[in-house]
Order: structure tokens, then sequence, then C-alpha cells
């Protein structure tokens, strides 16, 4: 067992490591800075309340579980009809590019995150989770409580969808749209 000092330490270094990427993901699944940072913040307050009784595993995976039955609960008492209206994507910009290509990269950006938004909320989240924060397929397996097969199903066809919005060819990914 720990002490309360080794346990706030645990917490604290918990909070650092895996704040950005929670963050990043609820941005996505909510479409919102203000609702991701609520969010966030719930989701820390849950792993703090059951921080005593998680089994060593996969903490992430652990950490991701809690954020997306986090999201879920907002989506449902939200019932949002777009999910990424000003959402991660806006977010990223590069600096060191001219005002043309900013222009276009924010586009993109733009026909992405609609194209996303319109995927049923089950290819949403592996898209996020897969595509966005990187997860593994057991990763994600283990956030979305299903099986690796579903898992790699669900996102061939979500990027086979999202392909055929966007006019991607079979061999460009997201970021090859032109």
């Amino acid at each position: 067992m720990l002490d309360n000092g080794n346990l706030e330490n645990r917490i604290i270094e918990i909070y650092r490591s895996h704040y950005l990427d929670v963050y990043r993901f609820l941005i996505c699944f909510t479409g919102s800075q203000n609702d991701a940072e609520d969010l966030t913040q719930e989701v820390f307050i849950r792993v703090l309340k059951n921080l005593p009784n998680y089994n060593e595993g996969n903490l992430k995976t652990w950490i991701f579980s809690i954020a997306k039955h986090v999201a879920i609960d907002h989506y449902r008492k939200k019932r949002f009809t777009q999910v990424f209206k000003d959402g991660f994507f806006k977010q990223i910009a590069s600096t060191e590019k001219g005002p043309n290509e900013l222009f276009e990269q924010n586009e993109l950006k733009r026909t992405v995150q609609l194209a996303i938004s319109t995927l049923k909320p089950d290819f949403r989240a592996v898209v996020i989770l897969r595509g966005i924060s990187e997860l593994s397929i057991k990763e994600t397996a283990d956030v979305l409580d299903c099986s690796e097969s579903k898992v790699k199903v669900d996102y061939h066809r979500a990027m086979k969808i999202l392909k055929k919005k966007l006019h991607i060819d079979a061999e460009g990914g997201i970021g090859s749209a032109n």
C-alpha cells in the first residue's frame, strides 16, 4: 500500500503523463475545448477515486477506458448532432507555413473533421483512438471493451467510408487528400 506522499506523487505522475492524450481524445470526441477540459477533469477525478482498486495492467488503456465512458455519458446527455464543430483539427496549425498553405491545411482539416463527424459513434471512436491517439489494436479493443477483430473490422470499414467521402485513393491516408 502506498503512503499518502507516494500516492500523491503517483497521482501527479499519472496526470502529467496522460493528461494531454486524454484531453486530445476528448476534444476529438466532443468537438469543444470547454467540454474537453471539464471532461478531462472528470476523467482524472474518476482515476483518483478508483486508483486504489486499479489492478496492475496497462494504465493508459485503463485511463482511456474511463475517458471513453465519460465521453459517452456526456454524449448521451447532450445528444450532439455535430460532434466536431470547432474540434481538434482546427487547433493544429503550423506557424511555419504561408497563408495559402495554412488555408489549404485548415480546409483539409475541416473536411476531414466533417467526414469523421458523420461516422457512427463506434467507427468514430475507433478512428479517434487508432488514427489520432495512435493506440494499438489491443489497447483500442481494451478501451472499447470489444475484440481486436472488431477493432480491425470497424477501423477498416470506417477508413473505407472516409476515403470514399474524402476521395482518397486506395494507397493514401487521411493526410494525403488533395
